[in-house]
């Protein structure tokens, strides 16, 4: 490993990409040993600590294993060559179901239901709004509605805004990763609205739809509302356990950069079991991306969709980057597959409302979004410090297991099966404090625990919170 001084990334990530390089392609071997922090460090001639960063980095991502008397060792894990993937990989779409001529003949609409707030509200759901964001978003409206044409008024796009799309074709390349041409995005009005359009437009009644167990409740609620045969998928400290996805799986719903509820990163060797596993079954990989974007240490993690975009369907929504009474998502998928929801979203929903999607396009052509978002980051990055410090602090750290805590805009703390939760939720609400149950997230899991939102509560509130909770538990 060597340092490069004239690179402009920080040392860390130089030596952790050497790393990553150095396991994926076999250099160090699965079960080697890896040379202690403090002897590494004088070696290399950098501080101990940046090496501790990056073997902490090394372990979260699933890289590498540790024990108390053992050291830090390479995961003994499969590493699939190319040819392999070549030919468990075929380029070849998923199987589309015939869709009904019913699907070019009408539309209808749904609505969705705002959450209650209470005196402190750890809601794992709502983004920090404030006036900067309000005086930027009402100027990018003034503007964009006194320059609209009549014609635009008109029925729309089932695609979505074109001007819209080639914005957000444009953020997913500079910001994600993601490479793709603007008729492989589709807008719709949130996550539950993609999650059914995919429901109705790429299965069929029946079918078995994988989703993590603890996950994000609207995805199995959804695809079960459509009929469809849900199969829970145990969470552990690496993500969801791929090996017991069933075989017969036509659909994997995964939130691989922060999972929804427990917080853990898909580690390294199971996004490869993943990929490999969907390919192999030609099943279709449901990537939620809702909010990677909110990571406090290096850059968002690479998404599935990048590497196997033939069987990937990514979710991206506007309504943790901004606000969620925008109402604006996209799916992201293979040109093919994008054109089936097109047309059933002509059916049931015909477009999207015209003035949120024009806002939104000048709002991010003109700076306004990434300066809110790196405003954003940093006012997430505070209370996520202090959330962290307020927990040790009141002595929740020593009742709970914290999780969750690399990225993202809620943290869980876990209890043992004895923790009564209802009770206990119920003392909090009456304590001025509303938390989200672990449990209300699990479908066959028995996790018990709390999960906390931290991105709408006030500095000055989170640590009375965190208080508040801690003389409940008493």
């Amino acid at each position: 490993m060597n340092i490069n001084r004239a690179d402009k990334r920080p040392i860390w990530q130089q030596l952790l990409d050497q790393a990553i390089d150095h396991i994926t392609n076999g250099v160090w071997k699965p079960g080697e040993l890896l040379m202690p922090s403090r002897e590494l460090a004088k070696q290399l001639g950098v501080s101990r600590s940046t090496v501790q960063i990056v073997y902490e980095e090394l372990l979260t991502r699933g890289y590498t294993v540790t024990s108390r008397r053992g050291g830090t060792r390479v995961s003994d894990w499969i590493q699939f060559n190319d040819k392999q993937k070549q030919e468990a990989s075929p380029l070849i779409l998923p199987q589309f179901p015939e869709l009904p001529l019913l699907v070019d003949q009408s539309q209808q609409w749904f609505r969705s239901k705002d959450n209650q707030a209470s005196v402190i509200d750890f809601s794992p759901y709502q983004p920090y709004i404030d006036a900067q964001f309000l005086k930027a978003w009402r100027k990018s409206y003034l503007n964009t509605s006194s320059e609209l044409k009549a014609s635009s008024w008109s029925y729309g796009d089932a695609y979505g805004f074109e001007p819209l799309r080639r914005q957000i074709q444009r953020y997913l390349s500079l910001e994600r990763g993601i490479h793709v041409q603007t008729n492989q995005i589709l807008l719709t009005s949130g996550a539950q609205h993609s999650i059914d359009l995919i429901a109705q437009t790429l299965l069929t009644k029946g079918d078995v739809v994988a989703v993590e167990d603890p996950g994000y409740p609207v995805a199995w609620m959804t695809m079960k509302y459509r009929q469809m045969k849900i199969a829970p998928v145990p969470v552990d400290e690496h993500g969801l356990i791929v090996e017991k996805i069933p075989s017969e799986s036509k659909l994997i719903f995964v939130t691989p950069a922060h999972q929804c509820a427990v917080g853990v990163i898909l580690s390294e060797p199971r996004r490869q079991q993943l990929l490999h596993k969907a390919a192999q079954q030609r099943a279709w990989i449901i990537e939620d991306d809702y909010d990677s974007e909110f990571r406090y240490r290096g850059d968002p993690m690479p998404t599935l969709y990048s590497r196997l975009p033939q069987n990937c369907l990514y979710l991206m929504s506007f309504s943790k980057l901004t606000a969620p009474g925008i109402r604006i998502s996209a799916v992201i998928g293979p040109a093919e597959a994008i054109a089936q929801l097109a047309r059933v979203q002509a059916f049931t929903y015909r477009h999207l409302p015209i003035m949120e999607q024009v806002t939104l396009a000048h709002f991010i052509e003109h700076g306004y979004f990434m300066r809110h978002m790196r405003r954003a980051r940093n006012i997430y990055r505070r209370r996520h410090e202090i959330v962290q410090k307020a927990i040790v602090a009141s002595g929740l750290n020593n009742k709970f297991t914290v999780q969750g805590i690399e990225t993202g805009l809620h943290i869980l703390l876990e209890a043992d099966e004895t923790f009564d939760e209802d009770t206990m939720t119920l003392r909090a609400l009456q304590g001025g404090v509303r938390v989200h149950q672990l449990h209300s997230y699990c479908l066959e899991s028995k996790r018990k625990g709390w999960v906390l939102g931290f991105a709408k509560v006030e500095e000055e509130l989170i640590e009375e919170g965190m208080y508040r909770l801690a003389e409940t538990m008493l």
